[in-house]
């Protein structure tokens, strides 16, 4: 079996321990191809160990490392994901548009050029009157 580095074939060395044990009880072989492993020779099992134990702690410090840099930028005040589309204004704007059935969900968000999905995230979902369909009087001929 073949793989071109340790920290492509899993994410724990519990895991890749228990994976070379399975592959050599079966008869096969595995060979790390960046970093030269042959777990068909003893010095291949050995560096296999070796090296999964050291992809772990990697993997580990890069997961501190994005903590720790999400926890500062949180202190300084900024906040993560994507900007909002709209604006608080005017997602008051859209919601009193579509409150006093003005404009549907649809021209709204055309508006603001903006998908029709964002709009209806933008709307108060508490306060919003739900759509009847405009009634259209019927006269008798």
């Amino acid at each position: 079996m073949k793989v071109t580095r340790l920290d492509r074939l899993s994410r724990s060395v519990l895991h890749l321990v228990t994976l070379g044990a399975d592959l050599r009880e079966r008869g096969i072989g595995l060979h790390v191809i960046e970093q030269g492993i042959d777990t068909a020779t003893m010095e291949g099992r050995a560096m296999f160990g070796m090296l999964s134990v050291l992809a772990e702690l990697q993997r580990e410090l890069i997961v501190t490392n994005t903590n720790d840099g999400l926890a500062f930028a949180r202190a300084r005040g900024r906040v993560g994901g994507r900007r909002r589309k709209l604006t608080a204004d005017r997602a008051a704007l859209a919601q009193r548009l579509y409150d006093e059935r003005e404009k549907s969900v649809r021209q709204i968000a055309d508006m603001f050029g903006a998908l029709r999905s964002t709009g209806y995230g933008h709307l108060d979902k508490t306060r919003t009157v739900p759509r009847q369909p405009k009634r259209t009087a019927v006269t008798e001929p």
